[in-house]
């Protein structure tokens, strides 16, 4: 891949825990494109949140370097927009206010902040409930307002850590369904963690796997079905050739993790 959007060199991550450290991430590299949508997937416990969070400039790596565009990451900048599952909304603040919240700091107008706050609520289909507080919002509308709030001040990349993981299957279909059109319309790079198999396959261009921890890439699996995506899709031969592909990896490194002895 030649220049890519973020690129992620032998990143090593340990913490301290009592008499001998824990080591998180170990040699995981990874490279984006422009535009393109990856999926990290892999058992729990394997390093795709610490991962996720050390690109977006939240912890510091042990070793190794995460590069947006050719430049260091050092820590969190407005170049990536950042959803998690926990929604993370100022509860006495409206869905717009919440939005215009992070455009603090930006050199636009009162005006401008909030024609551009309306904008993106009206891109995750909240339009009519700008003046909502969070406590007013189903689990999906707060996270339609938190992609608004990430995708107002125009990042780069997208980075987001299980954040359909507390809907319903229902609403975590319809978010899937807004995510991919959202992102067809703005073209940006979004790096994705998810344990579930067929979200992974569904929204993304490729779908990495990881080891068990230490984490670092076992296999990344191309997914060449055409976009846009619809969920008649599941059904066919295609996408179920990709899902058992993904979902045998991950298995390998289950049954791996389940013959360990103790103390190993």
């Amino acid at each position: 891949m030649s220049d890519p959007r973020l690129k992620i060199s032998e990143l090593r991550k340990e913490f301290k825990t009592g008499r001998q450290p824990l080591t998180a991430l170990d040699g995981a590299s990874l490279s984006l494109g422009d535009n393109e949508f990856v999926s990290l997937v892999g058992t729990s416990g394997c390093g795709k949140s610490t991962l996720l969070s050390i690109v977006a400039g939240l912890q510091e790596p042990t070793s190794g370097e995460v590069l947006v565009d050719g430049r260091p990451v050092y820590g969190p900048g407005r170049d990536r927009g950042v959803v998690i599952q926990t929604y993370t909304l100022f509860p006495w603040l409206s869905a717009q206010g919440n939005v215009e919240f992070a455009l603090r700091g930006q050199k636009l107008s009162v005006r401008e902040r909030r024609e551009t706050a309306l904008e993106h609520l009206k891109l995750v289909g909240l339009e009519g409930f700008e003046h909502a507080r969070p406590n007013q919002l189903s689990g999906g509308m707060k996270q339609r307002v938190a992609i608004a709030r990430a995708l107002s001040y125009r990042p780069e990349i997208l980075l987001m850590d299980e954040p359909f993981g507390a809907l319903d299957a229902l609403t975590r279909q319809l978010m899937q369904e807004l995510l991919t059109r959202v992102w067809e319309q703005h073209r940006l790079t979004v790096l994705f963690v998810t344990h579930d198999v067929e979200e992974a396959v569904y929204i993304s261009d490729r779908v990495v796997v990881m080891t068990n921890r230490p984490g670092r890439v076992k296999k990344e699996v191309v997914v060449d079905l055409p976009r846009p995506r619809t969920y008649d899709m599941l059904a066919s031969p295609e996408f179920g050739e990709l899902y058992g592909e993904v979902l045998e990896s991950i298995r390998e490194e289950s049954l791996e993790l389940q013959n360990l002895g103790p103390g190993q």
